[in-house]
């Protein structure tokens, strides 16, 4: 059985989340707290196996709770978060601190009991408490890149010869901290990438990015043009492809159906890479759920595309690297915190 503490000012929420919980035999509630200082007072009376903990809460908010349950207990902890731009960019600082994973709180709580939904946040609590907490250290520390205060300031060549696409979902944010701010700014190469997350968060998430980055990091718009030293984050709720138009690669989003309950996927965006000619291409899959990725991934080894899979020992979940990698079509397995020299080795500046 996985043991359940649920942390939540909102009676409402603790009920609708105990509710959904319930209705999986493997996971038992062990108890409900309503504030951060509640839940450090019952986890050692309680002693459970994961933690999901609301993000805006009085007494003792949710970073403040985290960082005490990261500190005394390394245990996994989900947030849950609401759908605003403050309640991303909190959430972003939790994941940065040691959180799993994060559960999206819809404008109507009673939207939670729809059955895909229902399943994700089962789905996440069950891989969340298998997690190894350890391998969330603070990357923020290790990251202390040097660069212009005004990044438009710096001439770098216009021209570039490579697209690097790059694939994630769980524990994604804080891999990509560990990879975008490595890179320099004349970095032979275009960069899209895909991060299984709602709207607003990914704006957060590519801000976040862009503060602590040599390349400009940026959330897509239908038709940017691709630059060199570029980073495009596919913005939540859209598909996002690379297509070359004239002489430019230009981004295109749309809203077609989810494909394996994604918008956007990461499958579309490889395809779509593996499409583009006279450029060369390398693709990444880094830690995440399911196997998004894995026949998006083929595709650009089918089209000589250089392939790269982030290892297990380094992934806060090995899903998505599993899966790409059961396909032999991945040129080489790495741990992190080898990923972004490698990429800066194979592309070139």
């Amino acid at each position: 059985m996985i043991k359940v503490l649920i942390v939540d000012d909102s009676a409402l929420i603790r009920k609708v989340l105990t509710d959904i919980l319930k209705e999986d035999k493997e996971i038992d509630i062990v108890g409900t707290a309503r504030n951060g200082k509640d839940a450090l007072e019952k986890i050692p009376l309680l002693n459970p196996d994961i933690i999901t903990l609301d993000v805006e809460m009085p007494i003792m908010d949710g970073l403040t709770t985290l960082k005490n349950i990261m500190s005394t207990y390394k245990l996994p902890v989900i947030m849950i978060s609401s759908l605003t731009k403050e309640g991303a960019d909190l959430t972003l600082k939790a994941l940065d601190e040691g959180a799993v994973d994060f559960i999206p709180k819809p404008k109507n709580v009673f939207n939670m009991s729809e059955s895909d939904i229902k399943r994700e946040i089962i789905d996440k609590i069950k891989i969340g408490a298998k997690t190894k907490v350890e391998v969330t250290t603070n990357l923020s520390s290790l990251v202390k890149p040097t660069f212009s205060s005004d990044k438009k300031l710096i001439k770098i060549k216009k021209d570039f010869s490579h697209i690097v696409a790059i694939g994630t979902s769980t524990g994604g944010p804080r891999a990509l901290q560990n990879i975008l701010p490595l890179l320099p700014h004349d970095i032979n190469a275009s960069i899209v990438v895909v991060q299984h997350m709602p709207p607003k968060f990914t704006k957060s998430l590519a801000d976040r990015l862009n503060s602590m980055s040599n390349i400009n990091i940026k959330e897509a718009e239908e038709g940017d043009i691709l630059n060199r030293g570029w980073c495009y984050i596919a913005p939540g709720d859209y598909h996002m492809e690379a297509v070359k138009e004239g002489g430019s690669l230009v981004i295109r989003l749309n809203q077609e159906p989810p494909t394996m309950g994604l918008r956007p996927t990461v499958d579309i965006l490889m395809k779509s890479v593996a499409s583009i000619e006279e450029y060369a291409k390398t693709g990444v899959i880094l830690t995440g759920m399911g196997s998004d990725g894995a026949r998006g991934i083929s595709e650009m080894k089918k089209r000589d595309s250089y392939t790269i899979a982030q290892d297990e020992s380094t992934s806060v979940v090995f899903g998505m690297p599993k899966s790409s990698i059961a396909t032999n079509n991945i040129d080489e397995i790495l741990p992190l915190n080898r990923i972004a020299n490698r990429i800066i080795n194979i592309v070139g500046v």
